[in-house]
């Protein structure tokens, strides 16, 4: 398998860093909408762990993976962003696509989602389509839901079922996060909103996160992170559950809340330092860590 360097450096090769995310606030609700979603409010932001995200035109269209995600590349989100791409543009999406992995898979942290995005972005550049075009947004939502958050990556909110950005917020300064993951399979997520289903929890105040990114009040912001599917990832996955409660004990941790459907949970914390030790400490548990940061912006050339 080539490096990342000699992709970049290959002629032809596009490269893009693709951000993992965090939820902020998430919302789910009983009632769905006419493609069967549940109603979904997100806010979102990104963090500073990225896939990269290595394009170039080819023969035919594939897809490969370092490490190998053991999934027909057919069912590879990455191969469904180009199709979507080439059937909304009449283009000919026929690439070579490579993806070298670093956001763990079925954690909540929206890496297939944001490898799509770069896919997408790729493609615009390749046949001349501005990314702010609507029609890539509409694209991006066929494919995931979590995919058009990635093609700005600030802190937004998000309604519908969690694919139509709502508004836009300032960045939060680098705020430091600690992630921790615990080993095993992740928590798929279908069988979350299916376990959400048999056993609801009502959504947070979406309000207060709302006022508090308005007004650009980290403090109020902190208070203010809640994901109603937090219980759920718990209870199918013990070790959530765990690393959850650890997290929550940390000195040093403002808040602690798992992403998404999980398994991953994360940490704001008071200094980078700080989060560093964190990160650290989990690993004695043996769960995957990291501490990082808040960053302003999703994908990105590299």
């Amino acid at each position: 398998m080539a490096s990342a360097l000699s992709y970049a450096a290959s002629d032809g090769w596009l490269a893009f860093e693709a951000p993992a995310k965090i939820n902020l606030y998430l919302g789910v609700y009983t009632e769905k909408d006419e493609r069967g979603y549940h109603r979904v409010d997100s806010v979102m932001t990104a963090v500073d762990i990225s896939d990269k995200v290595f394009v170039r035109p080819a023969k035919d269209l594939s897809v490969s993976c370092d490490p190998s995600a053991h999934v027909p590349q057919e069912k590879n989100t990455c191969w469904k962003a180009a199709q979507a791409f080439a059937s909304m543009f009449s283009y000919d999406a026929s690439v070579e696509i490579h993806i070298e992995k670093h956001i763990p898979s079925q954690a909540g942290l929206g890496g297939a989602s944001a490898d799509a995005a770069a896919v997408l972005c790729a493609l615009c550049e390749l046949s001349g389509i501005d990314t702010a075009d609507v029609r890539v947004s509409e694209v991006a939502r066929q494919v995931g839901a979590d995919v058009p958050f990635f093609l700005s990556g600030k802190p937004c909110y998000f309604a519908g079922a969690g694919d139509v950005l709502a508004e836009e917020f300032a960045a939060l300064d680098a705020l430091p996060v600690v992630l921790v993951r615990p080993p095993g399979h992740g928590v798929s997520t279908p069988a979350a909103y299916a376990d959400f289903d048999r056993c609801p929890v009502e959504a947070g105040s979406l309000d207060k996160m709302l006022s508090a990114l308005r007004a650009g009040d980290t403090d109020k912001m902190v208070c203010a992170v809640t994901n109603n599917l937090g219980p759920v990832a718990c209870r199918l996955h013990e070790g959530c559950a765990q690393v959850l409660k650890w997290l929550s004990n940390q000195d040093h941790a403002l808040v602690a809340q798992v992403s998404g459907s999980g398994s991953c949970v994360f940490a704001l914390c008071d200094n980078s330092d700080n989060a560093t030790r964190i990160a650290q400490a989990a690993q004695i548990y043996g769960w995957w860590s990291c501490a990082t940061k808040v960053r302003d912006h999703g994908i990105c050339c590299i």
